[in-house]
């Protein structure tokens, strides 16, 4: 039987984690198991409860995430180790460093797109991690870029980059998600006031304050909505700031983090999303939210056009303008909001539109 190695030792919470899950499920759906011995380098085994009784073998490494030192020890050093004792066919990286290791085959999954994002004072006020990734992922991508089969992003403009910044060209996109069928028909709501959702947790790239100030703009024209954040002002620094200065504005509604399974319920109850996002490289609420068939305001960033693909109720604005934003949200709340259809872009080979077709081209192609 041949061997497939996993290492994704970094993912503990939010998207990140869920795409673990997910190629993990395509495996175990796809009949993989079968195929290969499995091995999974994970932070916490706990986090992967629903996967006992499978023939996946998980190895925990806990203290992967004590610093980035560990981390880039095990990368560079234990998972070297690791190689030389075991035979390996195909080693996937799910967290966007290269590791060195000897494989047949080898895959870096590159999920940050960091290195791309502009600078933002929020940013580097409240997250310095993130703000300094920003300037040292591009150096941290390119140590042992060369030595992959080929690396995996999950959009064309991200290949594009990749390719200008470190000239090679064995680049996959592959979508992390299949557009989620969210049912068009909703809840009853109380009032006919007009609801703007902005579903993420608290963390500053996320951009919460455009839309903060952008509802101070709509109190004092005297528009009136309710904008849901999923976050409660407690959850840490960033968090704390934003209730602070902004816990007096009526209009935002603090409902803190909702259970996955609350999301559909959440949407039906909300008449449009805003996503001001400053650092994604997918941006899944903006696939969630699609099939509602419900207007959307969304960043004017490379990302937000690709996932959303083909949508005739979708208007961008200047993330760094909260102007624009009260102003869009003004026509969302008047019903005289302008709508252009957006067309997808053909994305060009290789491509992969779900996991079942990454799996299929790393492992059979």
């Amino acid at each position: 039987m041949r061997t497939l190695v996993l290492s994704g030792i970094n993912l503990y919470e939010g998207g990140p984690l869920t795409i673990y899950k997910d190629i993990l499920s395509a495996l175990k759906q796809g009949g993989y198991l079968q195929k290969y011995r499995v091995t999974a380098f994970v932070h916490k085994k706990e986090l992967f409860r629903e996967f006992c009784g499978t023939d996946i073998h998980f190895i925990e490494l806990p203290n992967s995430r004590k610093n980035y030192m560990m981390r880039l020890y095990y990368e560079y050093v234990w998972f070297y180790g690791y190689s030389l004792k075991n035979t390996i066919d195909v080693w996937i990286s799910l967290h966007d460093i290269t590791p060195n290791v000897r494989s047949g085959r080898l895959y870096t999954y590159c999920h940050n797109c960091a290195p791309f994002c502009a600078g933002n004072r929020e940013i580097r006020k409240f997250d310095k991690t993130v703000y300094y990734m920003t300037k040292f992922y591009k150096y941290l991508y390119r140590i042992n870029i060369r030595r992959n089969t080929a690396v995996i992003v999950q959009q064309e403009w991200i290949r594009s980059e990749f390719k200008k910044m470190y000239h090679i060209s064995n680049v996959i996109v592959s979508r992390p998600v299949r557009e989620s069928g969210y049912e068009k028909t909703g809840v009853q709501k109380d009032n006919k006031k007009k609801v703007f959702v902005f579903p993420a947790l608290a963390r500053p790239f996320k951009n919460h304050k455009v839309i903060c100030e952008a509802v101070k703009i709509l109190e004092s024209r005297k528009l009136d909505c309710e904008v849901l954040f999923t976050i409660n002002g407690t959850e840490n620094k960033y968090a704390k700031y934003l209730r602070k200065c902004y816990g007096h504005l009526s209009i935002i509604k603090w409902i803190g983090v909702q259970p996955h399974e609350k999301i559909p319920e959440l949407y039906a109850y909300s008449d449009c999303l805003l996503f001001p996002s400053l650092l994604e490289t997918w941006g899944l609420p903006v696939s969630e939210f699609k099939n509602t068939g419900k207007e959307m305001l969304l960043a004017d960033l490379h990302y937000t056009y690709e996932t959303l693909g083909t949508y005739d109720k979708a208007v961008f604005f200047k993330p760094d303008s909260a102007k624009d934003l009260a102003d869009k949200m003004e026509t969302v709340i008047n019903g005289t909001c302008v709508y252009k259809l957006q067309k997808e872009k053909k994305i060009s080979k290789p491509y992969a539109d779900d996991w079942d077709g990454l799996l299929k081209y790393v492992l059979e192609g």
